[in-house]
Parts: structure tokens; sequence; C-alpha cells
């Protein structure tokens, strides 16, 4: 179904909302990352963690109405908030915004900050899908990322997670870093598959300015990473996990296979509250630095964990920045989301969110960009070809008008 937009046309979708709740601690600052994430403010974890508390018991109305039917507790590395604390954080979730108890309930965690009573009470608590962010399964790349766990705690994490009830683990890595070859790639790629995952999230590094990588490459410490070998690398995670039984689905990610699956491009196992962001879903975000998405407004929270919990402590709107894009700003952003989705964007979908057929609004990006091989146009939709993935970036950029 779509709703009225404020000009008569078709606007957001109606529906279940994801929600987001955003822990910006970690046990020490990754090289590459410029993420809204802190080092160091363990005195402010009990009052952050309240502020959350009080921020969830004020969700307006209309997201109440709405309802809520994937929740992603992200970071940051929630688990260094202690369980008891998550688990409330859960209890909340449930007992006062309706999240329901069979929904899809996802915790990022980090290897080393996990013990087996701590996933044991968080399973019971009712956390069902867990995302690790191992990153790396070779000793040399995971200190080259500053990461401070080793393969052996990964592995352990993950033995723990199983023996605590997780059957929905998904593990996230990194490919493309200075200097690491395709073999190298291999074999942690390789490894991760050995442990048997229900997810995969494998990301291209990227190098952020004024992090400590960067400043390494700027300084020639460090080569750039080599495109072409990453490139090569992602095309070898695709060829692998299709011999190892898992759905592409996003450009992104995998999910295993399994006999629940709605159909090829959309396995049962997929991530249902990323979901939500690929097809530009309404999610309300909770947190410092948290945004939402109502399906007409985006809105950001401030940064500062400190400046979150006063403004929250103060009975203030933690917002600070809020965007209203309009119907046409609103379509490119549905095109550039739902083609980083393998199936695409379907012609239906987009007439019923739009009330307009996507090929007369886009019709020469489309031409354009199947003429070079890039997109794939079809009686149901158009999507990225295998190459049309490797450029993802200049297709997306072909239908911002």
């Amino acid at each position: 179904m779509a709703t009225q937009a404020d000009d008569g046309a078709p606007g957001g979708p109606t529906g279940s909302a994801g929600l987001y709740i955003h822990i910006p601690f970690c046990r020490a600052k990754c090289a590459y990352c410029d993420f809204a994430s802190f080092a160091g403010l363990e005195a402010l974890h009990d009052r952050y963690v309240a502020a959350l508390l009080r921020h969830l018991a004020a969700t307006p109305a209309h997201w109440l109405q709405r309802g809520f039917d994937t929740l992603f507790v992200g970071g940051g590395t929630p688990t260094v908030l202690r369980a008891g604390a998550l688990t409330r954080l859960l209890q909340t979730c449930h007992e006062h915004l309706g999240v329901p108890r069979t929904a899809e309930v996802s915790l990022e965690a980090n290897p080393g900050t996990l013990t087996p009573t701590d996933l044991t009470a968080l399973r019971r608590a009712g956390y069902n899908r867990l995302s690790l962010g191992v990153q790396s399964l070779r000793a040399d790349e995971l200190r080259l990322l500053g990461r401070v766990h080793t393969i052996e705690e990964a592995r352990k994490a993950f033995r723990w997670a199983r023996e605590a009830g997780f059957t929905n683990v998904n593990l996230d890595l990194i490919y493309g870093l200075p200097r690491q070859r395709v073999s190298q790639w291999r074999e942690s790629l390789e490894r991760a598959l050995d442990l048997g995952p229900e997810h995969l999230s494998l990301y291209a590094l990227l190098v952020e300015e004024g992090t400590p990588l960067e400043v390494c490459i700027a300084r020639g410490e460090l080569p750039a990473p080599d495109d072409e070998a990453a490139a090569e690398m992602y095309e070898l995670a695709e060829d692998l996990l299709e011999q190892a039984g898992y759905a592409h689905y996003e450009i992104s990610n995998w999910a295993r296979r399994s006999p629940h699956d709605v159909s090829p491009g959309f396995p049962a196992l997929a991530s249902q509250h990323n979901l939500k962001y690929w097809r530009n879903e309404p999610y309300l975000g909770v947190g410092s630095a948290a945004h939402s998405y109502d399906g007409r407004c985006r809105r950001g929270n401030v940064s500062s964990p400190a400046e979150y919990i006063a403004r929250v402590e103060a009975g203030r709107d933690p917002e600070d920045v809020v965007e209203c894009p309009d119907r046409d700003q609103r379509m490119d952003e549905t095109m550039m989301l739902g083609l980083r989705l393998i199936e695409g964007v379907d012609y239906a979908s987009f007439a019923q969110r739009f009330g307009t057929d996507l090929r007369e609004v886009y019709g020469a990006a489309i031409a354009e960009m199947t003429v070079n091989g890039l997109l794939v146009a079809d009686a149901r939709g158009i999507r990225l070809s295998r190459r049309g993935r490797l450029l993802g970036n200049r297709v997306f950029a072909a239908f911002l008008r």
C-alpha cells in the first residue's frame, strides 16, 4: 500500500517500521573507522542507557500506531554495555513500543567483548540475531585494521553464540586492504565459511579522511588500496559463496539458502531490518547519531553522547537535522537504494508507491546503463548486472536528477 503525500501523489509505504538503537561506545577506535563511536567514555554508560530508556518511553504516537517489526541494536559496540542493560532496552521495546517477541532482533557485537554467560543471558532476553564484527580472520590484517581481538577470540565468540542458542549469526568482513592479496582474502573468507554462519556482510575498505589509516597512507607508510584487486576479491566472493550455498541478495550481503526462502533474491535469512533501508521504508532511530525516516522526512540526532544525554535529561528533543526531500528526490533515493538489491527495482512496486512508471522517469538512464552492460531490464523491472555491481556508484549517479 502507499500513503498519500502532501502534494497529492503517492508517498511513503505504510506497514510496520524498523527500530534502531545506537550504542556509540567501543573498547578502542579502529584505524579505519569514522563512525559515530567513542572509546574511553565508560563513565557515561549508565546515564546513556537511562537516556535511551527515557527516549524510547517518549516515542511519538504516530510511530506507535505504525508499529515495529524489526529491532537492530548497533554501534559502536553494544556489547561493551552489561548484558543487563541490553536486556532492559529490549524489554522496554517489547513492553512499551510493542515490538513483537517474534520479531527479528539483531545485536552487533565484537569478539573480545563477549562471554558465554553474557551471550546466554542475551539470547534468553530475546535477542535472536547476532552480527559479529570479525572483519578478518588473518592476524596481520587484524593488526592493520586496529582491531583489538584475535582470530581465536573470533572463533570462540562464534562457538559461544551457538552454545547460547543463536541460530542466526552474521559475520562482517572487510576486503581490499592495503597490500592484501587475493589469495589472502580467499583464506580469510574460507575460514569464515568454515564456521558456517547464516549470513555474511562483505565490505570493501573505504579510506575515510582523518582516520589513522588515511594518515598512514598519506604519509606513504602504507599503499592505497588497489581497486582492481578489490574488484577481483569481490568476484571471488560471489563465486565462493554461490558454491557454498549462499544467496546474494544485496551488493554486500549474502544469506544461506533455506527451504523458507521467499524467492532467490529474498532469502529468509536476509537481514529483515536492513531490507527496510534498501527498500526506502520507514525506520525510527533512537540514541546519539541515530537517524530516522518516516517515509517523508529524514531526521538525525546529535552525534555527541554527552549532548544527547543532556538533551534527553532536560526533556529536549535530541534531533538536530531534519531533511524533507521532495517527491522527485524520494524517487531518486528509492532507485539508488533499491538497485543495491540483487533483484533490483520492480515496475509495479515503484508505480504503486509513486503513481508513475519508472521507465518514463528514468528512461534515458536505463537505456545508457543497459547499453553499457551495467543494468539488466526485463518485464519485471531493472537490476544491476554482475559488472554493474562492480561499478554500482556509476549506475547510482545516473539516477540522480
